[in-house]
């Protein structure tokens, strides 16, 4: 197993610091952790390996070898291991639902409540939007990985998180004008990375399907 940290993660601490929401980054980074453990022992469970471990500026990322075995068995048009990719991709924003319920039935001081269940809240939503990589998104492409095939799966994942992005980048723009607050600009352009990022990686994988299709 090998354990890295994102280098952006120094940016987004400055980021935060300077806009006097350094606490509120804290706190969610300390939850956004507790949610990859969530898929952490989710995939421990399931008897995958981890393969890297890397600290990111919303928490950990973690990456689970692949077995031959999970690929050779097969589950409508795809393998086992899209079945095991599902379990472990919702598990992360299972373990802040959980925390939410639970803060609602625990007495403490109302303003640790409130900004425990608003962390967990923001770490929930953002991590189920339909964007690969993210939760939401991992869970979406390995569902349509069973009902269709690999290559149709990554490009119908695809399109989703770019059309998902372009309806985000102009909701944020409105709240940012409104709310000025430029936290929620550092966020999109982290979005953004992450997809065009994807999107690299996409038209590789895609040529890989073409090559492969005449093998």
């Amino acid at each position: 197993m090998v354990f890295r940290i994102d280098l952006k993660i120094f940016a987004f601490l400055i980021l935060f610091y300077f806009t006097r929401q350094i606490e509120i980054y804290w706190v969610i980074m300390v939850f956004a952790i507790i949610h990859e453990c969530s898929h952490l022992l989710a995939g421990l469970i399931l008897k995958m390996k981890v393969k890297n471990v890397t600290l990111m500026p919303v928490g950990l990322s973690i990456e689970f070898a692949l077995t031959e075995k999970d690929y050779n068995k097969k589950v409508f048009k795809s393998n086992m291991i899209e079945v095991k990719r599902i379990i472990v991709a919702i598990a992360g924003p299972i373990a802040n639902l959980i925390v939410i319920v639970i803060m609602n039935f625990i007495n403490l001081n109302n303003n640790i409540t409130n900004t425990i269940i608003y962390s967990n809240f923001l770490i929930l939503i953002f991590n189920l939007l339909p964007i690969y990589p993210l939760d939401g998104g991992r869970i979406l492409k390995s569902a349509l990985s069973l009902l269709v095939n690999k290559r149709n799966a990554t490009i119908y994942i695809n399109r989703i998180s770019n059309v998902v992005l372009f309806l985000i980048t102009f909701l944020f723009s409105i709240l940012i004008y409104y709310l000025k607050n430029i936290a929620l600009l550092f966020i999109l352009v982290y979005l953004w990375y992450i997809v065009l990022k994807e999107n690299k990686i996409y038209r590789m994988k895609i040529r890989l399907y073409d090559m492969l299709k005449y093998f």
